[in-house]
């Protein structure tokens, strides 16, 4: 696969995913903690799915896809469990001029969706040519070094990068921002340091 890596605003998404069972859940939950509008369409939803029902951005049908469904969704999700249902839903996906996701075929899909961790305003994604568990295992690796102090200290960064430039003082964030994320970054980061070097800069 040639990769293309972005990142898009949840906020801006509304995602169909075509399924009610385990696979669909996780990519339902994955949709709305960033922030997307999903609509669920399944002749049968099951656990903790079927039970976030009332999720003010989640919408469920409990009955077949139908290719009107695909409606204004940016994105959507084909994530039965019958490989033909989820083959005709790329095909429709695809005639419709929208980006499909297919769980069990990744390859026959226009994207697919890494592994992810999140440390406050860091988000990780790693990809690994298919391998969902190959992926799943170099995000762990990475998790254990990009931990909640990692998280703690962009918030920093972006909060006075904010604020410097709310003021339009972009020589100063230029120079604050060489300063803090030099050589001693990680070591500051480590060590609390970087909280008390940023709260000079303000």
């Amino acid at each position: 696969m040639s990769a293309y890596p972005i990142v898009l605003d949840g906020r801006a998404i509304r995602a169909l995913v075509v399924g009610g069972g385990e696979v669909a859940a996780r990519k339902v939950f994955a949709l709305l903690d960033a922030g997307a509008e999903v609509h669920v369409v399944a002749p049968r939803i099951t656990g903790e799915l079927d039970a976030a029902g009332d999720h003010k951005s989640l919408r469920l049908t409990r009955g077949l896809y139908d290719p009107q469904q695909l409606g204004d969704a940016t994105l959507v999700f084909a994530a039965t469990d019958d490989p033909a249902t989820n083959a005709r839903v790329a095909d429709d996906a695809r005639l419709a001029g929208k980006l499909v996701n297919v769980a069990d075929a990744p390859t026959n899909g226009d994207f697919v969706t890494p592994a992810v961790h999140r440390s406050g305003d860091i988000v990780i994604s790693v990809v690994a040519g298919g391998v969902p568990k190959a992926a799943a295992r170099i995000r762990d690796l990475i998790a254990q070094s990009i931990d909640d102090r990692y998280g703690r200290a962009v918030s920093a960064l972006s909060g006075l990068r904010r604020d410097l430039l709310d003021r339009g003082d972009r020589a100063a964030w230029r120079s604050a921002s060489s300063e803090l994320l030099g050589a001693a970054f990680y070591e500051d980061v480590e060590s609390g340091r970087l909280s008390s070097k940023v709260d000079r800069w303000r």
